[in-house]
């Protein structure tokens, strides 16, 4: 295969885009333990087909995993990130399965309407209490494994499920981000094997991988050095503007 067939034909301008892309949705990635994908599909999903920003996603995810898995392992809520994780890596093949047979203009608005309402949920009221029952930390594992599947987005219903707690930044942090990478490796095996990936897309993740590690160590960095409100505030920001962004340029 070609270096041009494995580009799949984007011009250099668009590749430095997408690039640009990855970069900006890394380091949100890394501050704030989620945003990778919410911010990263919608508008990947504008130069590439909506199947492929979400597959390139998924691989990214996995790629990423593994930068902090120390600090991760160590700080995350592991009595509900293992059940939520399972939940969610069972029910992601299906998740890849519906966006297999879903338009490209309706996973387009899917996607676009996800952003908002990831958006949505980070005005929700917090909470304070024990930990979530059963039913409510497997329902949110099942939403977050079909989620992944279709839109590499698992984030909507485990971000509220730890931000809404009042956990500390760091614990709820880990605790996302060990839920995701468990996502993005089911995500990763059901979309080769169902046929989703393949050999361009997987080339072009790694393609991608230094502006992901670089934008996620500079998160890292920034990480713990703002308060708890003004992290909200920004990622609350940065999520609206992809949602509103991915709206806009559906509708043009």
């Amino acid at each position: 295969m070609t270096l041009e067939a494995l580009l799949g034909g984007l011009s250099p301008a668009t590749l430095s885009i997408a690039l640009a892309l990855v970069f900006g949705a890394s380091v949100v990635r890394g501050l704030t333990g989620f945003g990778l994908a919410i911010i990263l599909v919608p508008l990947l999903g504008l130069i590439v087909e909506p199947a492929e920003a979400v597959v390139i996603s998924i691989l990214l995810q996995l790629l990423a995993g593994p930068i902090g898995l120390k600090r991760i392992l160590a700080d995350g809520e592991r009595a509900t990130a293992i059940p939520i994780s399972v939940a969610a890596v069972l029910a992601t093949p299906f998740g890849v399965w519906l966006l297999s047979v879903t338009a490209p203009d309706v996973a387009r608005l899917a996607i676009a309407l996800l952003a908002l309402a990831a958006f949505g949920l980070m005005f929700v009221p917090a909470k304070e209490g024990a930990i979530p029952g059963r039913k409510e930390t497997l329902a949110t594992g099942i939403a977050a494994g079909l989620l992944t599947g279709f839109a590499s987005m698992p984030g909507p219903p485990v971000v509220p499920f730890y931000l809404r707690r009042k956990l500390p930044p760091d614990v709820a942090r880990a605790s996302m981000l060990m839920v995701f990478f468990a996502t993005a490796i089911a995500g990763s095996i059901a979309s080769f094997a169902l046929g989703v990936a393949n050999l361009h897309l997987l080339w072009l993740s790694v393609l991608f991988y230094p502006a992901l590690y670089i934008g996620t160590r500079l998160g890292e960095l920034a990480f713990g050095k703002v308060s708890e409100p003004v992290w909200r505030t920004l990622v609350g920001i940065i999520l609206g503007v992809a949602g509103v962004a991915a709206v806009v340029r559906l509708l043009n």
